[in-house]
């Protein structure tokens, strides 16, 4: 099979269904950076493996009637589609089980891959499809060809081993990762008193260009070739946090597709994630007036205070 069409941008990993108290979403930090692209007109592919069930032919019809391509969706005709159970603790954080194996730990290699990868102008991956031998191979391999390969780390205990993040690392132009996750691999190697020595240590150690830091409520820092740019955020009324960081890297790489300026496309990022905790789940339906309306109404409401 040859690539219908050139994809701005390929994400690879995990689709699946987060089985959450009020009913199961589909979910997984790859189809959610894709499904915000796709929102925002960046054309994304999405490179995955579904099981031969009932969920993962849920998951094909519901993308595939947002617009969204399901061309390298795999079929598994051995191991059920991705479920994660998902719970919010008090502190509005989400605590993740997620089962193994499932479909997504068996994505095999494709010829067409290559093309579809190494045509593309980024490629984001992370590191829990790693925790098989079948999808780490195959991203190992795409890793070669991509162009710009973007890491969103995505740590869950026990899916990563140390070893192998260091590797991903290595291979990263882009790395987006929260506090904890920043501070969990800084801890490897020594204890720095500051966020940006923090992210300073991480770069140097691993050649990465731009590294982003999300912060949750306290906003996010990004570091592109040695330059700093802080934005502190905006306040909402969360619903829930699941989905929004995912959402903020494909705001920040769709403003990047557009050749905006590094301090440009962090605050579009700081929107739409924001934008997305106010909404329950991590793919909702939304249209680009709802991001820009919150910009400009926190515009508005701080010019307001200056007079």
């Amino acid at each position: 099979m040859e690539p219908s069409t050139t994809h701005q941008v390929v994400c690879f990993g995990e689709v699946l269904w987060d089985i959450l108290p009020s009913g199961p979403l589909a979910g997984g930090a790859p189809m959610n950076v894709a499904y915000h692209l796709n929102k925002l007109g960046a054309n994304p592919a999405l490179v995955t493996k579904i099981g031969l069930d009932a969920y993962g032919e849920k998951l094909v019809n519901q993308l595939a009637s947002t617009g969204l391509s399901t061309e390298y969706f795999y079929v598994d005709e051995e191991h059920p589609t991705g479920l994660v159970y998902a719970n919010a603790n008090d502190f509005n954080e989400v605590i993740y089980d997620i089962v193994y194996p499932s479909s997504w730990d068996f994505i095999d290699w494709q010829p067409e891959l290559t093309e579809l990868v190494s045509n593309a102008a980024y490629f984001v991956f992370g590191s829990l499809t790693s925790r098989n031998a079948v999808s780490k191979n195959t991203l190992n391999r795409l890793l070669q060809v991509a162009k710009n390969k973007v890491l969103d780390i995505n740590l869950r205990s026990p899916h990563y081993h140390r070893t192998h993040v260091e590797f991903l690392l290595h291979q990263a132009d882009i790395l987006k990762m929260n506090l904890a996750e920043l501070e969990l691999i800084t801890g490897w190697f020594s204890t720095f008193s500051s966020i940006e020595e923090r992210m300073r240590i991480v770069q140097e150690t691993f050649s990465i260009n731009t590294l982003i830091v999300t912060m949750g409520g306290d906003g996010a820092i990004v570091n592109h070739l040695g330059k700093t740019y802080h934005h502190a955020g905006f306040k909402v009324q969360v619903a829930d946090t699941i989905g929004s960081g995912d959402a903020f890297l494909a705001g920040f790489l769709s403003k990047l597709l557009q050749d905006a300026p590094i301090d440009d496309a962090l605050a579009f990022a700081s929107a739409i994630g924001a934008y997305i905790a106010t909404r329950s789940g991590a793919c909702p339906d939304y249209q680009l007036k709802n991001i820009t309306d919150l910009t400009n109404n926190t515009l508005s409401s701080k010019l307001e205070k200056q007079f």
